[in-house]
């Protein structure tokens, strides 16, 4: 029964190893291969036109539709109570549009460059799964997750040769950074 248990522990070991000597790891920076496309640059030109002509004016239309209702509210002797009743209920949510816009203005902004970079991400993933797929990877990290890792398990190169994007030179394997000068 020992030697039973002892076999059963060998063959798992066994297993385990080929199963580990088969998986390959490899890593990349999503983040980087996202940043460096040519579509990216132009985010920023039309995030300030996003602004410029949607959320101003959201914003100048806040403020003007809440002084039409507080000066309807304050014209006691010409306006309704009834109508004074409903723009009562109104006024508070503007009051509070208008005092948190900085906040609805930057998450606005922020669901608009999410909406505007995500093919981004996806152009980056189906070119990384490509990839991991000819190079027979298992697994890919995102750079991030190590400190020290091979240069050679990079796939940053690779990635950005099928997106057909050109890395700087200090992203380009084995680069060295240039050395200062002695000061004498």
């Amino acid at each position: 029964m020992k030697k039973l248990k002892v076999f059963a522990v060998a063959v798992c070991l066994l297993i385990a190893g080929n199963a580990m000597s088969q998986s390959k790891l490899g890593y990349v920076s999503i983040e980087t291969l996202v940043q460096l496309m040519p579509k990216y640059g132009t985010l920023d030109s039309v995030l300030q036109r996003y602004q410029a002509d949607t959320i101003q004016p959201e914003y100048s239309s806040l403020v003007e539709q809440y002084n039409f209702n507080d000066s309807l509210y304050r014209d006691s002797l010409h306006t309704p109570p009834s109508v004074r009743l409903e723009i009562s209920k109104k006024l508070p949510s503007l009051i509070y549009q208008i005092q948190n816009w900085q906040q609805i203005q930057q998450q606005a902004l922020e669901a608009k460059q999410n909406e505007l970079v995500q093919p981004l991400y996806k152009e980056v993933y189906d070119a990384l799964t490509a990839v991991a797929k000819e190079k027979g990877y298992t697994h890919v990290f995102n750079r991030e997750a190590f400190l020290i890792a091979p240069d050679g398990d990079n796939l940053i190169v690779p990635v950005a040769a099928k997106l057909k994007i050109k890395l700087p030179p200090q992203l380009q394997p084995g680069y060295k950074p240039p050395t200062a000068p002695a000061i004498k």
